[in-house]
């Protein structure tokens, strides 16, 4: 993937005002059971009112239930989609929604 002032790399975390490359040994997140709370917390404290979850070009990336959870108990507008439908997504709410993402760009 090819980011606007990041640079070109595999797997993102884009949110109001910045991103980062997105390092899964960070948070021990793997395909299953997928994104962890834990890796959304960042987009959260950077003021995200609306989170985007790509899923991988064949979607292999799951979301663990406890993520979902997480999200909606804190009022926060999910979408959990196909990488290319997240892009999709995040540029069209870029300018006019405090949107965060999560991006994983193969599999």
């Amino acid at each position: 993937m090819e980011v606007e002032g990041l640079g070109v790399g595999k797997d993102y975390k884009l949110y109001p005002g910045g991103g980062r490359e997105w390092d899964w040994g960070e948070t021990g997140t793997s395909h299953v059971p997928g994104v962890q709370p834990a890796d959304v917390e960042e987009l959260l404290a950077h003021g995200a009112t609306t989170v985007i979850l790509s899923r991988g070009m064949d979607q292999r990336l799951q979301v663990d239930p406890a993520t979902l959870t997480y999200l909606e108990e804190r009022s926060i507008e999910v979408h959990v989609v196909e990488t290319r439908e997240a892009v999709k997504i995040y540029n069209e709410l870029a300018d006019s929604v405090a949107v965060a993402g999560l991006f994983h760009s193969t599999c």
